[in-house]
Formats: structure tokens, C-alpha cells, sequence
């Protein structure tokens, strides 16, 4: 299959932004469905220390949460916090009805181990859809709470109408919060798509992205996707973020736009997808505990 087409003078952008808002607006009916059920959504979060960064994303994911009509549960601790203090705040929101929807915001301070943390999740509350239960769900095709940014990119591609089926996509990139589950997500019967996972060990990678109708950038390397790597008429999507002298800079070149045919950029193209997909699994989480009554 190809999906090239005569390419624009500039690639036409997927909107990250602009299709979370309209995600999120058809949760608030959603939300506003069980909240007359008695089954309110609520979001738990576990914050340990101030750092500014982790501290701004978890206020802005509770933004989204009061947009929604989701319920706020914020549990933060100081640096000082020992491992058993975070497992006892995580069993805290397991067993809290009001919380249908559970994150422990990374990265924890190094004498915590966060493979103990995260694993202490129940796994039907794991709102970024990275708990072992639920990848190994996602491996043998059980339905479980999918990783947030993998399914925002797929999201993203098909409300831009993007085929899937047959499509040959090249993921940059294997970690397992972007590119292991997203080739997983992309090769169910349900997208069907031929896969190529590219890493830093892979010869020649842009012999591969010349190939591809879809291109997902996630390895973290400036400028790693160049406009003479990618076939006119593809598909791409920028989801690395590398900190440089100038700034944050995305996975893909900017002149790339003057090649694809469609292009998530970043900043706002995958990453308000992802807080968008966290919000969707809080409140997918809700409605299954109404559908098990």
C-alpha cells in the first residue's frame, strides 16, 4: 500500500492541540453521563518532591480534569519521602472508590525504585497504560488501559484520516512508553499496519524512512529526520524532545514540512494527545466499572 499523494508546497499540520481540545469536550459528556450514574471519573496523582517541571505537569493534567468534570485526588510528598511512603500514598488511591484512574508522576528520587512503584498500581487504575499487567495484556490482545502516547498518535491519525491497514510505518525508536507499544497498537487486527522499529543499532535508517508512509520520530535525537531522508507525501510525526543551547527541539528537521504531506510537530502536535489519551483511560476506567454492576 502507499498513501503518497502530490505533496504541498508545506505539509499540512496535525493538529495535537486543536483535536485534544475536541477530545476533551466529548469527554465532558461522557463525564457528565456518570456523573449522573453516581460514578464520577477521579484522577489520583502521587507527586514526590517540588520539582518544577513534574510539579507543572501534574497541575496542568489536573487543568484538564476540572475541564472535564474529572475529580482531582493529589497526593504530594516531600523529597524526603522514603519508598514505603509512596507505596502506602499508591495503595491509598487503589483502594480509594473515588479514584478510577491512578499516575505516579516520574522521575521519583534515586533511593526509590520505580519499578516497585509503578508495579504497586492496580493495574484496572493505571491510567498511563504502562503497568507490566497491562503491556502484557496488550502483547496477547486482551483489552486493558493503553499507553497514553502511543494512543494518542494513532488517535491523532485517525481523525486526520490516515490509512492504517497496509500502511508501511517506521517507528525511531523502541522505549517502552513510545515505540515498543505503539508497533504493537499499529500491528493489531484492528490498524494492521507493516512495521519497521528502528534503532540506534539499525544500518542505514534512512534508507528505511525513505521507504515509509508513516514515520514516527522517538529517539530523542535533534534533526535525526531530515527532508531528504522522507519520500514526498509521507506521513510524519515528531515525538522526541531533545534540550539544546536554543531550546527544546523536536526528533525531525523543520524542513521536513516542505516534504511530508502531513506533519505532527513538535511542540503541539503528540504531546497534548497524550494528556488527552490519560484522561480517556480515567474515564474509560469509570465506565467499565459501571458496565461490571
Amino acid at each position: 500500500m502507499t498513501i503518497h499523494a502530490d505533496r504541498p508546497a508545506t505539509a499540512h499540520l496535525l493538529d495535537g492541540r486543536g483535536t485534544a481540545r475536541m477530545i476533551r469536550a466529548e469527554l465532558r459528556e461522557r463525564v457528565a453521563r456518570l456523573t449522573a450514574q453516581g460514578a464520577r471519573p477521579g484522577l489520583g496523582t502521587v507527586l514526590v518532591g517540588s520539582d518544577p517541571g513534574s510539579a507543572t505537569y501534574v497541575a496542568s493534567k489536573h487543568r484538564d480534569c476540572e475541564e472535564i468534570g474529572i475529580r482531582s485526588l493529589r497526593v504530594e510528598l516531600s523529597e524526603t519521602a522514603t519508598e514505603r511512603d509512596v507505596l502506602a500514598a499508591v495503595a491509598e488511591l487503589n483502594s480509594e472508590p473515588a479514584c478510577t484512574g491512578l499516575i505516579v508522576q516520574l522521575p521519583l528520587p534515586a533511593t526509590i525504585d520505580r519499578g516497585v512503584v509503578l508495579e504497586s498500581i492496580d493495574p484496572e487504575k493505571d491510567a498511563d497504560g504502562l503497568h507490566p499487567t497491562n503491556l502484557g495484556r496488550l502483547v496477547i490482545g486482551t483489552p486493558a488501559p493503553l499507553p497514553c502516547t502511543p494512543r494518542g498518535i494513532v488517535e491523532l491519525l485517525r481523525r486526520y484520516c490516515v490509512p492504517l491497514t497496509g500502511a508501511d510505518v517506521v517507528i525511531i525508536g523502541c522505549g517502552v512508553t513510545v515505540g515498543r507499544p505503539l508497533g504493537l497498537i499499529l500491528t493489531r487486527h484492528t490498524e494492521s499496519a507493516t512495521v519497521t522499529m528502528c534503532h540506534e543499532e539499525t544500518r542505514d535508517i534512512s534508507a528505511h524512512i525513505g521507504r515509509a508512509d508513516i514515520v514516527v520520530a522517538a529517539a530523542g535525537a535533534a534533526a535525526l529526520v531530515r527532508a531528504h531522508d522522507v519520500m514526498p507525501g509521507t506521513v510524519v510525526l515528531d515525538v522526541g524532545i531533545t534540550r539544546t543551547e536554543a531550546g527544546i527541539v523536536g526528533d525531525v528537521s523543520a524542513d521536513v514540512a516542505n516534504t511530508a504531506s502531513m506533519l505532527a510537530p513538535m511542540p503541539g502536535g503528540v504531546g497534548p494527545m497524550t494528556r488527552a489519551m490519560l484522561m480517556t483511560n480515567v474515564v474509560e476506567a469509570a465506565e467499565r466499572s459501571v458496565a461490571a454492576r
